[in-house]
């Protein structure tokens, strides 16, 4: 299976999607889209500077103060969402190869993934235009009248990681769109192809001018988005430490944020549940979704100090029996990086773990059969110390530390012992102590023998792994500014 058999077709990667044209930039410098599994220019796309994305302000700000978009119903807006969700199936294949290209995830775990993920959260909000309560009457304190009324919280920037741009733009714009709010979708330079595809259904579906504007720029540019007065609200989706520099930023001029940033989400496996089976769960599906590319990843496996071995022999063998590949070819069950700075960077912290006295049990290097593209090998250490750089860093690639723990409560203790509350797992064959172990643990999902993690129902974490929630009703909320009006009597 080759490349070739996936192609797709973006014709206006030499410019700018503001106002709704395809837009020269101020200058001619661009960035090269490396495929990550042969390290070969896939794509060259344009350079926006702070021109453009001052422009791309404008159009966004006179789309909401004078255009059309805010002051349709949540039903016409709605509407629009339902025919890009049929774009976005139709286009399907397309988004996947992009994804695959740019990131290394497997395709076969790509192509059903986009649909799930673009078309379904599309489509979701789309029919929460007829269910949310955008006008609820209620009475004053007073006995008037009163409505408690959700407008659309303004301009807002989406700044897209490279990770998984198609799917996380999808849960960015489309509750923005539905609350009636405009979109500068800021994409990342290692993945923007996703952020063209997306603007050209934009363009297909016929929303208003300067509803959604597209741009790929550098650090710089997304800070004097952040900065500018005339955007309303930030929603990011990347590290931790870029998260701080945005709200600090942001804080300064009160505009509002979504924060979804890192985890070293833990995995507690409690004295009941099979070693083997609880390995199954944790190695290979880690492994193959995007070789641990994922903020919500559980890499900090907490078992029984008896079990411990015998999780790390489990794992071993998962990492061992993984077929390291291209990941457009149906017998590859994992995947490279997604950039060589991304690989340089796990290199660095597995040194680290092997320096500060971790175990390393599979793994730590870059596949000897493979001398192109980002691979690196599945990864497992042993006896990790929960305060290590190992056990509190996130590594962002397929890497895997068991720590031993003396008993529920240390477990707990140790998966609790983090900046980062994102994502954890129980695994136990009782449901009440599962419950009773997931109300204890500071983390924004907490799933039951499996990573359970729900856009449908809300996604985001505690303490350092984000602000605010995306997906679900939550999701759309955050679009939505909350007035109260008071009427001397009730509207007809």
């Amino acid at each position: 299976m080759t490349h070739a058999e996936h192609s797709f077709t973006l014709p206006h990667t030499d410019r700018l999607y503001i106002g709704g044209q395809w837009t020269v930039p101020a200058t001619s410098e661009t960035f090269e889209v490396l495929d990550c599994s042969t390290e070969e220019v896939a794509a060259r796309v344009a350079k926006a500077g702070e021109s453009d994305a001052a422009l791309a302000a404008r159009a966004a700000r006179e789309a909401f103060d004078h255009g059309p978009w805010p002051r349709m119903t949540p039903a016409e807006r709605g509407a629009y969402l339902e025919k890009m969700a049929q774009r976005f199936e139709a286009l399907n294949d397309s988004f996947a190869a992009i994804w695959t290209t740019e990131t290394g995830i497997l395709y076969k775990i790509a192509k059903p993934r986009i649909g799930l993920f673009l078309a379904g959260a599309f489509r979701q909000y789309a029919a929460m235009a007829a269910t949310h309560p955008f006008v609820t009457p209620t009475r004053s304190a007073s006995g008037h009248q009163a409505y408690r009324v959700q407008e659309p919280v303004g301009v807002t920037v989406a700044i897209v990681p490279w990770n998984g741009p198609a799917a996380l733009m999808a849960y960015k714009v489309a509750p923005a769109l539905l609350a009636g709010c405009t979109v500068i979708i800021k994409c990342s330079p290692e993945a923007p192809l996703s952020g063209y595809l997306f603007a050209q259904i934009c363009e297909e579906v016929g929303l208003p001018p300067g509803v959604v504007n597209m741009l790929t720029a550098d650090r710089d540019v997304s800070e004097s988005l952040i900065r500018n007065p005339g955007v309303d609200k930030i929603t990011f989706t990347g590290s931790t430490a870029a998260g701080r520099r945005i709200g600090a930023a942001a804080a300064e001029r009160v505009a509002r944020v979504t924060l979804e940033l890192g985890g070293k989400s833990p995995a507690v496996v409690l004295d009941d549940f099979d070693v083997e089976t609880a390995a199954k769960s944790l190695g290979a599906p880690y492994f193959s979704y995007m070789s641990g590319q994922v903020c919500h990843s559980i890499t900090r496996i907490i078992v029984p100090r008896a079990k411990h071995d015998a999780m790390v022999e489990a794992l071993s063998a998962s990492a061992r029996g993984m077929v390291i590949g291209n990941p457009f070819d149906e017998a590859s069950t994992m995947g490279p990086l997604a950039t060589a700075r991304q690989r340089e960077s796990v290199e660095r912290m597995v040194a680290q773990a092997m320096a500060e006295g971790a175990q390393l049990a599979a793994g730590g290097g870059r596949p000897r059969h493979l001398d192109r593209g980002f691979f690196f090998e599945p990864t497992v250490f042993g006896n990790v110390d929960n305060r290590s750089s190992l056990g509190q860093e996130e590594v962002f690639g397929p890497v895997l530390s068991v720590i031993p723990a003396d008993s529920d409560q240390h477990a707990i203790d140790i998966a609790n012992d983090t900046i980062f509350g994102l994502n954890a797992v129980v695994f136990t064959n009782d449901a009440e102590r599962a419950m009773a172990v997931a109300r204890q643990l500071r983390a924004g999902s907490v799933g039951h023998n499996g990573s359970r993690t729900d856009f449908s129902i809300g996604f985001g974490g505690f303490k350092q792994s984000g602000i605010g929630r995306e997906g679900g009703v939550g999701g759309l909320e955050a679009f939505l500014e909350s007035k109260t009006v008071v009427l001397d009597q009730a509207l007809a």
